[in-house]
């Protein structure tokens, strides 16, 4: 079971805008809160967002380096995916592959796929 995962972002407080809301609506919790981070919870599994030293904000974060490419979250239904999608675009958040929602993972597979504020894609899937 993965126990966490720490995320450099590169303006904490945008990104905490975003994940906040998300991780609450997936039912995650606020766990711990610092002057340059903060993380949140469900079960035993946790998520850090730690905001990245200035001397290191040099080369902005690309997926397609070496490194993460995406995270991805279950859903509780389609119907979620799709409420989620809805909330998503009405805050202005990048979506990617709209022309193929809910299957551009495949026939099989239902997601939404978008960006967080330093473009990390994110995966939200539907059970079967």
């Amino acid at each position: 079971m993965l126990h966490h995962v720490e995320i450099y972002v590169s303006d904490l407080k945008l990104s905490m805008e975003f994940w906040s809301w998300f991780l609450e609506e997936l039912g995650y919790t606020a766990y711990q809160k610092w002057d340059q981070g903060q993380s949140y919870k469900m079960g035993s599994t946790y998520l850090v967002f730690v905001q990245t030293e200035e001397r290191f904000l040099d080369v902005p974060y690309h997926r397609c380096r070496t490194g993460l490419n995406h995270l991805a979250f279950w859903a509780e239904s389609r119907i979620q995916a799709d409420e989620m999608k809805e909330k998503l675009e009405s805050r202005g958040v990048r979506m990617l592959y709209p022309e193929k929602y809910p299957y551009a993972g495949g026939e099989q597979h239902y997601a939404v796929y978008f960006e967080d504020p330093d473009r990390i894609k994110v995966e939200l899937v539907a059970p079967a």
